[in-house]
């Protein structure tokens, strides 16, 4: 009987560690997309980017430095290793996030329905369960 209880122990370890990684990865990926194509837009300065930032009063070149560091972030979180940079990532995209939404709430720039503020708070949210879902390997 102890056999059996231990077996069906193990068999739930097992499960919720599976559904924790099922998670974590579904969440980061969603989270690398966004950063991805937010950071490839920047970069080529495609659709309203340009507009956007001038209505914020920042400079265009802001586009560039942000491309080239959502890009280069998303890769350190998809790729195994860099842990201690993993976790520089997660706090920059936190920072980068708020800032932005509070960015537009102070230029009172909320888009339709708030999605100037809602978008980014959204990224923060998943990068914030990213962070927390990740695996034991990608702890410090």
């Amino acid at each position: 009987m102890s056999k059996m209880i231990v077996a069906e122990t193990a068999a739930k370890v097992e499960n919720q560690f599976r559904g924790k990684m099922i998670a974590y990865w579904t969440v980061t990926l969603l989270l690398a997309a966004a950063l991805m194509l937010s950071g490839i837009g920047q970069l080529m300065q495609y659709g309203g980017n340009v507009e956007l930032v001038t209505n914020l009063g920042y400079p265009l070149y802001i586009l560039t430095i942000l491309g080239v560091w959502k890009v280069l972030g998303v890769i350190v979180l998809v790729v195994p290793g860099f842990t201690r940079l993993k976790e520089w990532v997660h706090a920059g995209i936190f920072f980068l996030m708020t800032g932005a939404a509070l960015s537009h709430a102070f230029v009172n720039d909320y888009g339709d329905y708030g999605f100037h503020i809602i978008l980014p708070l959204l990224y923060a949210a998943l990068n914030i369960a990213s962070w927390v879902l990740r695996p034991k390997s990608r702890m410090l």
